[in-house]
């Protein structure tokens, strides 16, 4: 019977060591990679390709800045491009073409009669009409083929006016003037005042109203006073 009991007591002990070895193990596992060299392998694999992956896009994402970057640039410069055609359009220094006017300066009576004074137009009175021609809102003017410009000097040299440094064709004489509105230019010109002062000097002024008509571009070099080049880093 004494046995019996040393012999349970010793089973009991064996079964609470080895119930004590397993709730060790449980309690701290231990984690070991056991993927063999091929399944690490075609993980590798896997990153890499996803590596690959990531790199594409970076690439697709800077090709659609810099296409975006480009894209800004171009509008940039052909925004400034336009801009720069009206400028040159406004200062005159470009051939135009649009309705408008033209005003035709002839005797009003036999010059021969008045012994063949009038072969000319005087610089007070171009200047005169170009005055009230811009009031009008005129777009554009030329007399004969020399464009009339902010910097234009109108001058009488031995009796004979002189547009832009150049002698104007003898009379008859055309004058060229662009209109957003040529039929209410003309109606103005028909009444205008220089008309009038026109007919003082014995010289007749019409107006015809033109659909299409086209200016020459002023060919003389502007020169801009008053102004300096700004460097940069100058405030």
């Amino acid at each position: 019977m004494k046995d019996h009991r040393v012999v349970f007591t010793l089973i009991l002990a064996v079964i609470g060591f080895m119930l004590a070895i397993q709730f060790q193990t449980t309690k701290e596992p231990v984690v070991r990679d056991t993927r063999n060299v091929l399944e690490l392998r075609e993980e590798l694999k896997l990153e890499q390709e996803r590596y690959q992956q990531l790199l594409e896009e970076i690439e697709r994402y800077e090709a659609q800045r810099d296409n975006y970057l480009l894209d800004q640039s171009e509008n940039v410069d052909l925004f400034i491009e336009e801009a720069l055609d009206e400028l040159r359009e406004e200062a005159g220094i470009t051939e135009v073409t649009g309705e408008g006017v033209i005003l035709t300066v002839e005797p009003l009576y036999n010059d021969r009669l008045l012994g063949g004074q009038n072969r000319t137009v005087s610089p007070q009175l171009l200047q005169f009409l170009m005055n009230e021609l811009n009031m009008y809102n005129a777009q554009g003017i030329a007399i004969g083929d020399q464009r009339v410009v902010s910097t234009t000097a109108f001058r009488d040299v031995n009796g004979i006016t002189h547009v832009n440094g150049r002698r104007i064709p003898p009379l008859p004489l055309e004058i060229k003037v662009l209109s957003d509105d040529a039929e209410k230019l003309h109606n103005q010109m028909v009444v205008s005042e220089s008309v009038d002062y026109f007919a003082i000097e014995n010289l007749e002024l019409t107006s015809t109203p033109i659909n299409e008509l086209t200016l020459p571009p002023y060919e003389q070099t502007i020169r801009v006073r008053y102004m300096e080049q700004v460097r940069e880093g100058d405030s």
